[in-house]
């Protein structure tokens, strides 16, 4: 390598900085809510449109609230799995903006998790 020549890796270095087009928007909610079948969960509608699905066993919780959810700056979406006595539960939330692509991926490894008892 010579003086002032970029070395190795330089062209890697430059493509990482190169922009990058992301997908936005909200996108389509069914990505999200056709991963839940009537066997095993409950969907159900409310007066402001909202969604929301449970499970029978009222271990795993979403939410999806188009317009926001009430009490909240902007939230979206919310997913809830129950804990144990041992154990902590916990929670998630996304932006009304989050893509459905990405709030359909959390909720199908979070899905994948689960196991039947």
């Amino acid at each position: 390598m010579t003086a002032g020549s970029p070395g190795p890796g330089f062209s890697t270095s430059v493509e990482a900085l190169r922009l990058r087009e992301w997908l936005l928007g909200p996108g389509q909610a069914t990505l999200v809510m056709d991963q839940f079948s009537a066997d095993d969960f409950v969907l159900v509608v409310d007066d402001r449109a909202d969604v929301h699905v449970n499970s029978k066993d009222g271990s795993f919780y979403l939410g999806w609230f188009p317009s926001g959810r009430p009490g909240t700056d902007g939230e979206g979406w919310k997913i809830a799995v129950t804990g144990t006595a041992k154990v902590r539960g916990y929670q998630m939330s996304f932006d009304t903006e989050t893509p459905a692509d990405v709030v359909a991926a959390a909720v199908a490894r979070v899905l994948e998790t689960s196991q039947r008892v």
